[in-house]
């Protein structure tokens, strides 16, 4: 029996249907331009800062620090070109798994001849090395800042983000994470959680796309990236998107009162879908930590599948036709013939052989869905 099926949640969401009433109502009502003074403008303004207030409350995060952007990437651009420009950055302590955001920022930046970056070390899991973390900010001189994700966008792996934000305390480093695949699946508290600098994509969570925002830690003196007028605080020009607005902050605010609820029946799946794989093709291999629910997110695998040569160029095709939706890599590579970059730098040669598949999850998604996704690989690899 032919179906459609989204496993491929941590390239985008559907968005809520609350979070669409939400916009849909801005788009009626909230037409003025927040920087006009007049009636409209002001309540256009209003409706932005009280969705800051909202996103903030569930960080438990100031307001102030709450920067709106289009989106993780141009988050994490404005972070890490800013830190380097103009906190004086000097070194910057990262990994070669970061999402491309990162690491071609990071790349560029060093090509300029503007930052030195030291890619931490990485175990077959994937892993980084945070004890080499501490020997570099012991002997690193000027000013350090360390880039590492919370949770990675193709294999999944959980970092130990309470030792990197105490190590960067202890040793006086800044410390920006990419938290585009954790923030809306994962709790917060930022007073608690001493990241200078995090990365979100309402689309991630239910959200709209095209929207987002950068946390800035108060005292941080980062200046826009984009010129122009004096909005989010003269740290990003360009006339707000307000029913976007409005609709990232509907959507992470739902996040955060279906939680754990929510949280429980997603691990669920993704549990159901870790046993019958197991179960009906033993052959997989599971990458990174994605099998384990204590070093993984809960949202995702990633899977390297056992097919012969001729069958593998069709793989993702052949799921395609069958109407299962994953990704091989993540999305954001969709229009490289390059492998994943990711996967190349903790896999050997014989196991990158094979395909690898990301599976990713959401509330939306059922146990049939995964027997009949199961059930198509093994008629795949027959």
């Amino acid at each position: 029996m032919f179906k459609k099926v989204y496993f491929d949640n941590a390239a985008t969401t559907a968005v809520r249907e609350e979070v669409v009433e939400a916009m849909a109502k801005s788009l009626m009502e909230d037409f003025g331009n927040p920087s006009s003074t007049h009636g409209f403008g002001r309540s256009s303004k209003s409706i932005v800062e009280q969705a800051r207030k909202d996103i903030a409350k569930v960080l438990n995060a100031h307001s102030s620090e709450i920067i709106f952007t289009s989106g993780g990437t141009e988050a994490d651009n404005l972070v890490l070109k800013s830190a380097v420009k103009d906190m004086g950055v000097e070194h910057i302590i990262s990994t070669g798994i970061e999402h491309h955001a990162v690491v071609h920022t990071l790349d560029e930046l060093e090509h300029q001849g503007l930052v030195r970056v030291h890619n931490l070390n990485l175990n077959s899991k994937g892993e980084p090395d945070l004890n080499q973390l501490e020997d570099l900010l012991k002997s690193l001189e000027g000013k350090v800042l360390i880039s590492l994700m919370h949770v990675n966008n193709e294999i999944g792996n959980l970092l130990d983000i309470d030792r990197v934000t105490s190590l960067s305390t202890q040793y006086g480093a800044l410390f920006h994470s990419d938290t585009v695949q954790s923030v809306g699946h994962f709790q917060w508290d930022l007073q608690k959680q001493k990241v200078d600098f995090l990365a979100v994509s309402a689309h991630k969570f239910h959200g709209p796309k095209g929207v987002g925002f950068a946390y800035i830690r108060k005292g941080h003196p980062i200046k826009a990236l984009i010129s122009g007028g004096s909005q989010e605080k003269g740290m990003r020009a360009g006339t707000e998107s307000i029913h976007n607005i409005v609709g990232l902050a509907k959507a992470l605010q739902l996040t955060q009162e279906n939680y754990h609820q929510e949280r429980s029946y997603i691990e669920g799946i993704k549990r159901y879908f870790i046993e019958t794989l197991s179960r009906e093709i033993p052959s997989v291999v599971f990458n990174g930590t994605s099998a384990d629910f204590e070093k993984s997110t809960y949202t995702m695998v990633n899977v390297s599948i056992p097919i012969v040569n001729e069958k593998a160029s069709l793989l993702l095709f052949n799921l395609d036709l069958k109407g299962i939706a994953c990704s091989k890599g993540s999305a954001c590579q969709s229009g490289s013939q390059k492998g994943s970059h990711v996967l190349s730098q903790i896999l050997d040669e014989k196991a990158l052989e094979f395909p690898a598949l990301r599976f990713s999850f959401s509330k939306y998604n059922t146990r049939e869905e995964v027997d009949y996704v199961v059930e198509v690989l093994k008629e795949l690899l027959g």
